[in-house]
């Protein structure tokens, strides 16, 4: 076990095929940093997941409106889309444990503020919608902080899989949330959930002050525009990490509302309630942490990611399709688990090639852009698909999303052959895994 970031030594291939599979899957946590931030981020996500459920249950009982719980969406999450640039050359310059210290006490306090007012019985929606803006003002920091900061606890040889367990926390956390917030809502109430949440942060934050790790601030001779500009022209001019961005951006955009419209499921179509609600976002959850392991579990460095990344797209796009038309419980519950697990293995290895070909100087600013196409575009999903659902339907806006996400994985997969060559030059450049040879996007060889 090591303590620092780069104190680890890099793992041939042979030596990781050798391990049992359960120690190449965690093999990550070897790092004790990592492990901080591991048990601490699983305790606080969980209590993310409550407050997610709950908000949207409040919502949704306090107005029976799509459109509103569609911009309630939109309000946590448009600033995600407006600020990130600042957070991203933030993360480039500043110590980022440090940063993400900052913000887990934010989004602790403002947890708070929201629990105060439910339990009180003063909450009204103009509340929420404001706490939600303003958590959304936290993420636009923390979310390019936190992938940034992945490097600075496991080192480039273990970053791939620190980014996978990451992926996996959050999708643990999304299995035993839901499930929790559902039971909780049912019988006691939102508030509880929302104070579950601000308490759950201190375990994150604990975590985070007891590490050990080197990341002092970066120096630059430029104006914070001129870098955020820097950041962007980087991202426009490789071809490669702009066609992983813009397929992450079409799918947070026209797949994403599914999430957001789950109450609407949960009450009209399948008549499950709060408890049902839950039980669906759970699906989601074990889906997604099916998926996220499935890339833990990868050895052979970044070789066929690419392709992962077009199967997964089209696979989404189909679990969708066949969630929107169905007005059975537990087959609904049952299209969510493909769903879940396609999105999040399409995320986790879009994420991982990106930040496997990105240069260590621009990764904060490289990593505010996936925030942006991630979570940035989503408020305009949210907001467009609560606005559609309000006129045709929640199933066939559910439908439609799922019909372009299909569409969306045949452009990339025909764009695949023609991205190869640029996306193993940039992993030769960065390193790949501590001097492990270099694989390309693509899982055949490419020819030099």
């Amino acid at each position: 076990m090591t303590d620092g970031p780069n104190s680890a030594t890099a793992e041939p291939a042979g030596a990781l095929a050798a391990l049992p599979k359960w120690a190449t899957t965690l093999r990550a946590l070897r790092h004790r940093n990592f492990q901080l931030f591991f048990s601490g981020q699983l305790i606080s996500l969980i209590g993310t997941w409550m407050q997610t459920v709950a908000q949207a249950w409040l919502v949704y009982s306090m107005t029976k409106s799509a459109l509103l719980l569609g911009s309630v969406g939109f309000a946590s999450q448009i600033p995600v889309f407006l600020i990130a640039p600042f957070g991203g050359i933030t993360a480039d310059r500043v110590n980022r444990q440090r940063l993400v210290i900052t913000t887990q006490i934010s989004a602790m306090i403002l947890a708070g503020i929201l629990a105060w007012l439910t339990l009180s019985g003063r909450v009204h929606v103009w509340h929420i919608f404001v706490l939600a803006a303003l958590l959304g003002v936290v993420n636009a920091f923390d979310i390019p902080g936190r992938q940034a900061f992945l490097v600075d606890m496991v080192g480039k040889e273990d970053l791939m899989n620190a980014i996978a367990l990451n992926s996996s926390m959050f999708n643990g956390a999304r299995v035993i949330g839901p499930a929790i917030a559902g039971i909780l809502v049912a019988r006691i109430g939102e508030g509880w959930c929302f104070a579950a949440n601000s308490i759950s942060y201190i375990a994150v934050i604990t975590g985070l002050s007891l590490m050990n790790v080197h990341c002092a601030p970066r120096a630059s001779e430029h104006s914070p525009i001129e870098d955020i500009i820097e950041g962007f022209r980087w991202v426009n001019r490789t071809r490669v990490i702009r066609a992983l961005l813009l397929l992450i951006g079409l799918v947070s955009l026209v797949a994403m509302p599914y999430t957001v419209l789950m109450p609407v499921f949960a009450d009209k179509i399948l008549h499950g309630g709060a408890r049902g609600l839950g039980i669906l976002m759970g699906a989601t959850g074990v889906g997604a942490l099916f998926g996220a392991l499935t890339l833990a579990a990868k050895t052979g460095g970044v070789k066929g990611l690419g392709r992962w990344v077009a199967i997964s797209c089209a696979s989404l796009g189909i679990s969708l399709f066949c969630f929107a038309f169905s007005h059975s419980f537990w087959l609904s519950a049952a299209f969510l688990l493909p769903a879940g697990y396609s999105m999040m293995l399409q995320m986790a290895c879009s994420n991982t090639l990106i930040q496997t070909m990105v240069p260590d100087q621009l990764r904060g600013r490289v990593m505010s852009v996936y925030s942006m196409m991630f979570m940035g575009m989503a408020p305009f999903g949210a907001f467009f698909g609560g606005a559609l659902a309000h006129r045709i339907g929640a199933p066939i806006t559910v439908a439609i999303g799922g019909v372009t996400c299909f569409l969306g994985a045949i452009w990339f997969g025909r764009a695949l052959p023609d991205l190869r060559l640029e996306a193993h030059r940039l992993i030769v450049a960065q390193g790949l895994a501590g001097g492990e040879p270099a694989q390309e996007l693509n899982a055949q060889p490419v020819d030099e």
